[in-house]
């Protein structure tokens, strides 16, 4: 896994991250065309990624740019950051790129917004 920016990931961040276009921008995962055949993924649904220190549900799409088999990005930002390894290795910084994580299909779960995802991480979040 590897998490990245991208300019849809920045505009969408000035518009701000409880907006629609930040939810489309960055709930999803880009992977590798035949990884998604392997795995029974179909472009456009949900997928549960998990690692060592979390689970996120985003929307599994085919990548823009180079993935190549076995790699899969994240655009930074709160979904990404439910499954980023909170080693720095001295660098102070996460480790968001290069950790190892399962993605298995989940197309009857739903992606949580930036809201859900923030409050429950921190025990505030009340499902209904």
């Amino acid at each position: 896994m590897i998490t990245h920016r991208a300019i849809e990931e920045g505009i969408a961040m000035e518009i701000g991250k409880t907006s629609p276009e930040y939810y489309k921008a960055c709930s999803l995962i880009e992977m590798n065309e035949l990884d998604m055949d392997i795995l029974g993924i179909a472009e456009n649904t949900n997928v549960q990624v998990f690692s060592e220190c979390g689970q996120v549900i985003v929307t599994a799409v085919i990548g823009k740019q180079i993935c190549d088999p076995g790699l899969c990005h994240i655009r930074q930002g709160v979904w990404a950051n439910q499954i980023v390894p909170s080693r720095t290795q001295s660098t102070g910084a996460p480790q968001y790129s290069g950790f190892l994580v399962t993605v298995e299909p989940a197309p009857n779960e739903r992606v949580k917004s930036a809201l859900e995802l923030i409050q429950s991480a921190v025990g505030l979040w009340k499902e209904l």
